[in-house]
């Protein structure tokens, strides 16, 4: 998600009722409650925050011209205690040998940093239509990365109530995890809790995307699901906070 969305990872889908709509705008997130983050550059982490896992952007492969990892960060750092994921933000999946090369070769030059590096997650605004042809991307990438990482994608809420399920299955098969987009921009999407009261099949294991400051109620459904793992906030600095 770039910064107009968590990783701008997703169209937002059809809004539900306006009697679905539930959230209690006193019910907000913080930061501080929780210990997994989205830092994109230019953000400055709050202090006292417990940093367990970090998703960070590394670059981005854009829809213009031909396919290339652009970099959006400056060196490496090595972050000790931090399990971190490495976040690309594609516009597209025409990706070519270079492109897969360079992005191995990042993730290569933040282990050596002495970084605990989880895994790959790929950023990208795939349809709920679209799953299928997503997910052959996907399966190919996952042939490419070395066994010692995993592969992680951001997903749409929506995939819950309108994903074909054996698609969904299929998916399951190849990626380790989908962080699940709940907001748009700086704003929580109204009315989430009637997507995740379609989640109760969902066959991946899925932690649940925030926004710093924004509305949240968590759905009770949540803490018994099977293969939810838990959240990660989307840090803003405290300007851009809603």
């Amino acid at each position: 998600m770039l910064a107009s969305s968590m990783l701008s990872a997703c169209q937002q889908p059809a809004a539900p009722d306006a009697s679905e709509v539930t959230d209690d705008p006193k019910a907000t997130v913080n930061a501080r409650d929780y210990d997994a983050f989205y830092v994109w550059p230019g953000v400055r982490p709050a202090e006292g925050l417990r940093e367990k896992t970090l998703y960070l952007l590394d670059g981005e492969v854009r829809r213009n011209g031909p396919p290339q990892l652009v970099r959006v960060r400056m060196g490496v750092p090595r972050l000790p205690g931090r399990t971190v994921w490495l976040v690309v933000r594609t516009d597209r999946l025409d990706w070519d040998e270079a492109t897969y090369a360079t992005v191995l070769s990042d993730m290569g030059k933040w282990q050596e940093a002495g970084n605990a590096i989880a895994g790959l997650q790929i950023d990208f605004d795939a349809a709920t239509r679209g799953i299928d042809r997503y997910g052959e991307f996907l399966s190919d990438l996952r042939r490419r990365l070395p066994q010692r990482w995993r592969l992680s994608v951001t997903g749409l809420m929506d995939w819950s109530a309108h994903g074909d399920p054996k698609a969904l299955v299929k998916l399951a098969q190849t990626i380790d995890e989908v962080v699940v987009q709940t907001y748009q921009g700086r704003t929580t999407i109204p009315g989430y809790e009637a997507y995740f009261r379609q989640m109760d099949s969902f066959p991946i294991p899925f932690r649940v995307a925030l926004v710093d400051g924004g509305a949240w109620e968590a759905p009770a459904m949540l803490a018994r699901h099977p293969q939810f793992r838990g959240y990660v906030v989307f840090l803003l600095n405290a300007r851009d906070k809603p």
